[in-house]
């Protein structure tokens, strides 16, 4: 019997003030990068991930980050639980998210790592439905795992994915990504 999958829970309802304020004309996940809206390329991975997903954008934004991860998991109380992916991040690797989603299969929380520096998407597994569905405000789910570590409940997995440190909050970060896309190819 096959375990279920996690569904991945895209956060792309933030204001985005740091990537206005360092001089940008347009909201980040919609600015172009390589011909596509920034939050095109974060869904594509997802897509080619193979898992399931919701994506978090209400009409208006939310409450911040901890109101946008309890909207998500609300809307999808029943999967096996979730990985949470903010919307800026458009060089994660659908590997990667795989390879987090197998990991929930061991841990209830994983927090994948790229040269000691823990990035996203962080692995929630069933049980920390409830307070992930209690978030509120601009508090993401850092707390969660802070708390989970003290029982030892949080696995810290290598990757090799500098895609999950690589956010998309000001125009410097936009022309990086810009150089890492080009460079992939």
């Amino acid at each position: 019997m096959t375990a279920a999958l996690p569904t991945v829970i895209v956060l792309a309802a933030g204001r985005g003030e740091r990537f206005l304020a360092s001089g940008a004309a347009s909201h980040k996940l919609d600015t172009l990068l390589s011909g596509k809206p920034v939050l095109s390329h974060t869904l594509a991975a997802v897509q080619s991930s193979g898992l399931p997903w919701h994506l978090v954008r209400p009409e208006g934004g939310t409450g911040g980050m901890g109101e946008s991860i309890a909207m998500g998991v609300r809307a999808t109380s029943e999967a096996a639980g979730w990985l949470i992916l903010p919307g800026d991040l458009p060089l994660v690797q659908a590997a990667t998210l795989r390879h987090v989603a197998g990991a929930l299969v061991e841990q209830r929380i994983v927090v994948p790592r790229f040269h000691q520096q823990s990035g996203h998407p962080v692995g929630f597994g069933r049980r920390y439905f409830q307070a992930l569905a209690a978030l509120e405000g601009d508090v993401g789910a850092a707390a969660i795992v802070r708390q989970a570590r003290i029982s030892d409940n949080v696995q810290d997995l290598p990757v090799t994915d500098d895609g999950i440190i690589r956010d998309v909050d000001t125009l410097a970060d936009l022309a990086l990504a810009q150089e890492r896309l080009r460079t992939r190819r």
